[in-house]
């Protein structure tokens, strides 16, 4: 994808979001002073929003399914909703080429401005047409065959399930964790279920054990020795 970017600021753009892992608002939200060149780092704003739900009338939280107060009772028919927007700093270590890269494009700025001036919406349309200039296929979601194309996002869950298939330890998930800026440890780990083949392996095992093709019936004398 990087090779079919036609600029410095389209290349650069694919590689943060593929080899940081970050989410697409806060790279568009980096800016020059935010890459210390000397540590080999970016400092990263956190701008994951969170929505809360709360009943008009006596202000219980509510999930988003909730048909009835589980305080008040009332039908919930209007609610208050509230976005509090998490400002989290993490900083995040930068491979030697992509720091070339970055030095390369505040040069050129010669700004400690935003190193993309840019919007959401044009981010996924660049990161859309690299793919297609690639010859990358749509992605299709294996548990609801959901067809979607290649997006900012999926970039930073190529990173993630990249990562998780070079250290699936737990000290390599907190690390992970620790370096997506996710606040559940559930949320890190559900790309262990995507980049492991451990329950394919497992069951081919089932078969493999001591040269067998089909699957061995058991015994009395089986169930004598459990």
């Amino acid at each position: 994808m990087e090779e079919t970017a036609t600029s410095l600021r389209d290349r650069l753009l694919i590689r943060l979001l593929f080899r940081l892992g970050c989410r697409v608002s806060e790279v568009l939200a980096l800016r020059a002073a935010d890459v210390d060149f000397a540590r080999s780092t970016v400092t990263i704003l956190h701008l994951k929003k969170r929505v809360a739900i709360f009943c008009s009338k006596c202000k219980a939280r509510l999930g988003k399914r909730h048909r009835f107060c589980p305080e008040c009772g009332q039908e919930v028919n209007d609610a208050t909703i509230r976005q509090k927007r998490h400002r989290r700093i993490r900083t995040l270590p930068v491979d030697s080429n992509t720091l070339d890269m970055l030095g390369e494009s505040v040069r050129c700025r010669n700004t400690n401005d935003h190193i993309f001036e840019i919007n959401r919406h044009r981010a996924w349309q660049i990161v859309r047409d690299c793919a297609r200039r690639a010859g990358l296929p749509d992605l299709v979601n294996p548990d609801t065959g959901v067809t979607r194309g290649v997006s900012p996002h999926r970039l930073r869950d190529a990173f993630a399930v990249h990562a998780v298939k070079a250290d699936d330890s737990g000290d390599g998930l907190r690390l992970l964790q620790e370096h997506l800026g996710h606040a559940s440890f559930d949320t890190t780990a559900r790309y262990r279920k995507v980049a492991g083949n451990e329950h394919r392996q497992w069951y081919q095992r089932l078969w493999r054990k001591a040269g067998e093709l089909e699957p061995h019936l058991p015994t009395d004398s089986d169930f004598a020795h459990s």
